[in-house]
C-alpha cells in the first residue's frame, strides 16, 4: 500500500518526497530528487536550512499564476542560491495584460463559475465531478504545453532536489509530478495514489489559504469534500492521455521531447 513520505516542516502542510515509488521495470525513485508541496511563502528559517542542507534542494518549479505571485510574493528560498522556474498553466494568465496582475482575479475562478453553472447540465448528461476536473487538468497540456514541457525539463535538468509547488500542492502540482513519474515508468495505480494522498491534508490546506490575500475570498465557501483530490480524477486523466495521445511519451513526442530527454529524467529520478 502506498504510504506518502511526508516532510513535516514549519510553513508548509502538504510537502512530501516522491522517493521510494516503484517503476514498472523494477527501479525505484530515489529520495531527495523530487519533492512536491503547497506554497512556500511561509517557510521558517529552520525549514529553509533543512531543505537546503538535508534535502539538497537546488531548484524550485513554481506553478502559481502571475496573479498569485503578484499578490503573495516570493518565499524565503528566493533569497538563497536555489534556482526558481516559474511556469503558469493558464493560457489567459500573462505578466502583461493591460491590468496589473495584483489587481486581476484568480484565473480558475472562471472555471469554477462554469463548473457551478453547468453542474446540473453535467448531471443530466452523466458527466461527473471527476470527469470535469480531469478534463480541466488535461487542458494544461492543450493550452500551456510550453509550460508543462518546460517544467518537466526543469525537473530533469536540476543539479539536486527539485520542489514542485503551486498554492495547495494538489492539482497543478499533482498533474506535473504525475507526468514526471509516468515518464520514468511509475505505474498508474501508484501515480493515482500519490495524487489522491493530498486529500489527507486538505483541511490544513484550506486553513492556510483562507489566511492569504490571494485566496481568502475564493476559499470562503469551499468545503473539504469539494477540494479533496480523488483517485478517479487522475485515473480518468491518465486514461484520456493514453487514448488520445498514446500515453505520456506520445504526447511529449508531439511537443519535441526526445529519448535523450527521457534518459535525463530517468537519470535524475532513478540513478
Amino acid at each position: 500500500m502506498y504510504q506518502p513520505s511526508w516532510i513535516d516542516l514549519s510553513g508548509v502542510v502538504n510537502m512530501r518526497d516522491l522517493g521510494g515509488l516503484p517503476t514498472e521495470d523494477g527501479d525505484v525513485v530515489r529520495h531527495r530528487r523530487l519533492l512536491r508541496s503547497d506554497n512556500l511563502q511561509d517557510l521558517a528559517e529552520r525549514s529553509v536550512t533543512t531543505l537546503l542542507e538535508e534535502y539538497g534542494v537546488t531548484d524550485v518549479v513554481d506553478l502559481r499564476t502571475h496573479v498569485e505571485v503578484a499578490k503573495e510574493g516570493d518565499g524565503p528560498l528566493r533569497a538563497t542560491a536555489v534556482r526558481h522556474h516559474h511556469f503558469t498553466l493558464y493560457r489567459e494568465d500573462s505578466r502583461e495584460s493591460g491590468v496589473p496582475a495584483a489587481e486581476r482575479a484568480l484565473p480558475w475562478e472562471r472555471d469554477e463559475a462554469e463548473a457551478a453553472a453547468l453542474r446540473g447540465e453535467r448531471e443530466k448528461r452523466g458527466r461527473s465531478h471527476d470527469e470535469f476536473w480531469s478534463e480541466h487538468y488535461l487542458s494544461y497540456l492543450s493550452t500551456r504545453p510550453d509550460s508543462v514541457v518546460a517544467a518537466l525539463h526543469a525537473i530533469a535538468g536540476s543539479d539536486g532536489a527539485t520542489i514542485v509547488h503551486c498554492a495547495a500542492g494538489k492539482d497543478r502540482t499533482g498533474t506535473i509530478v504525475g507526468l514526471a513519474l509516468k515518464i520514468v515508468g511509475v505505474p498508474d495505480d501508484v501515480v493515482i495514489a500519490d495524487f489522491a494522498a493530498s486529500a489527507q491534508k486538505v483541511p490544513l490546506i484550506l486553513e492556510r489559504l483562507r489566511l492569504k490575500p490571494a485566496y481568502a475570498e475564493n476559499m470562503k465557501n469551499k468545503t473539504v469534500a469539494q477540494q479533496s483530490p480523488t483517485t478517479e480524477t487522475m485515473r480518468l486523466l491518465l486514461g484520456a492521455l493514453e487514448a488520445r495521445h498514446g500515453g505520456i511519451h506520445g504526447w511529449l513526442g508531439s511537443q519535441g521531447w526526445t529519448q535523450s530527454d527521457t534518459d535525463r529524467m530517468r537519470h535524475k529520478l532513478l540513478d
